[in-house]
């Protein structure tokens, strides 16, 4: 979720000087807001104080409601504070639906920009607020235990701990996950053919794009991990293709083999619950990974395509698609709103790092492109579907969970539009001992 410009560390060598409007007096819940924005909101702020800020005819709109809402506030750093009150119902929003917050997250993005005031203003701030609005109090219980408090449940990236990170985002309900996703029950980024496509359309062309890319034809062999709800795996069947897919989700699982029997191919398709290390056969012609590697660990990268590697046939291809950060220097681990309620464990880093470390164990690389505009449009519709089966999304996972869900895919919208994050597929092939990758066409095979 991104919401403002500037961090306070990056700002505080060069912070505006607003002295506090009354040194005598405690200042107001929107006056404490103004100092902080330079008295720049392109919202309405109202605050449970009765205290406002901001143009009165502001389309957007901040409430504050509670007490409570002021400490989480005060007490997260970063976006995290603010979707804890959020979440929790200490804060709605105006002018927007909470399915699709994108208008209001994108006016914070573009003109909010917080800075800490000099210190004697600053002392006047934390007078005003109270010390006992200072300290920690109970997130949400929507929200994962920070990163060091879960050692409890494994290493970070152990078995254990990732079958519970997984659990944790895609066991919520496969009805749920229904109506945010459509008919295709695709959760990963879909490719549109052109700006009218819908959402189907373009999720059933994302899988013919990695159908081609992997040259898979009629009675070749494909392995899809991390695969979700089956996607992949009945795309692959219906054209002839003996497809295996294994997932830690038992939900997905579960969803998964009715859809295969439902659609008469269970002579071609299979879908595992486990962990895709525990797949043993080998002599794969494809192997796809389609939205894995942002739970697997950047350190683990190099066992990663070594594993993938090894159930390949000397000739066969990989393809890798996955979120991506805009370089490789920055730090992988997710922090704030998105670790705590989305993906706890999950880590981004830059396709150059990916394409190093497959290139490392041997892979050789054919083709990357980017795909992060796509992936705009895929959470634009995501929300609209949200929105629009809103009441019964609310009824199944509860009004606290549909709006972590609405918060995390508009935001995700605006820092794919803006390019914080990308979404990159990395097409690769296992070589012969002699560099040799078979009957391989000399140019891109595939229709883009």
């Amino acid at each position: 979720m991104t919401t403002t410009k500037g961090t306070a560390a990056e700002t505080a060598e060069t912070p505006e000087h607003h002295e506090a409007p009354d040194a005598s007096g405690k200042l107001t819940l929107a006056e404490i807001l103004e100092i902080f924005a330079g008295g720049r909101l392109p919202l309405r702020f109202t605050a449970y104080d009765g205290s406002s800020a901001g143009p009165p005819d502001a389309p957007l709109g901040i409430e504050l409601k509670s007490s409570r809402g002021t400490t989480y506030l005060a007490t997260g750093r970063g976006d995290l504070g603010l979707a804890r009150a959020y979440i929790a119902g200490d804060i709605d929003i105006h002018g927007v639906h909470p399915g699709d917050p994108y208008e209001l997250l994108k006016a914070l993005a573009d003109e909010l920009v917080f800075k800490l005031p000099p210190p004697r203003t600053m002392a006047h701030v934390i007078r005003s607020i109270g010390l006992e609005h200072l300290r920690p109090i109970a997130p949400p219980p929507q929200e994962a235990p920070p990163r060091w408090r879960r050692v409890a449940e494994g290493l970070r990236h152990s078995r254990s701990r990732d079958a519970e990170a997984i659990h944790h985002h895609y066991d919520v309900s496969n009805t749920f996950y229904e109506w945010v996703l459509g008919p295709s029950m695709t959760y990963t980024c879909a490719c549109y053919p052109d700006a009218d496509a819908s959402l189907d359309e373009a999720q059933e062309n994302k899988y013919r794009l990695v159908f081609e890319k992997l040259r898979l034809q009629p009675g070749d062999r494909l392995l899809d991990v991390g695969c979700g709800w089956g996607g992949m795996v009945r795309y692959a069947a219906r054209r002839g293709v003996r497809a295996l897919g294994v997932t830690l989700s038992a939900e997905q699982t579960a969803w998964a083999q009715q859809a295969i029997v439902a659609e008469g191919l269970g002579d071609l398709a299979e879908v595992r619950y486990g962990d895709y290390r525990d797949i043993t056969e080998s002599g794969f012609d494809a192997v796809s990974s389609i939205g894995l590697l942002e739970h697997i660990g950047v350190r683990n990268y190099a066992s990663y395509f070594t594993f993938l590697q090894s159930r390949l046939r000397t000739g066969g291809l990989l393809l890798n698609h996955c979120i991506t950060r805009p370089d490789n220097r920055s730090e992988p681990a997710a922090k704030g709103f998105i670790d705590r309620y989305v993906f706890p464990d999950g880590e981004l880093t830059g396709s150059g790092r990916i394409i190093t470390e497959a290139q490392d164990v041997g892979l050789e690389v054919m083709h990357e492109e980017n795909l992060r505009l796509h992936y705009a449009l895929t959470l634009r519709d995501w929300c609209a579907n949200l929105v629009e089966h809103w009441d019964e999304a609310v009824a199944e996972v509860g009004l606290p969970t549909a709006k972590v869900w609405g918060l995390y895919m508009a935001g995700s919208r605006l820092a794919f539009e803006t390019g914080g994050i990308q979404l990159h597929q990395v097409l690769a092939v296992r070589p012969d001992e002699r560099g040799g990758t078979g009957d391989l066409p000399l140019r891109p095979w595939w229709t883009p």
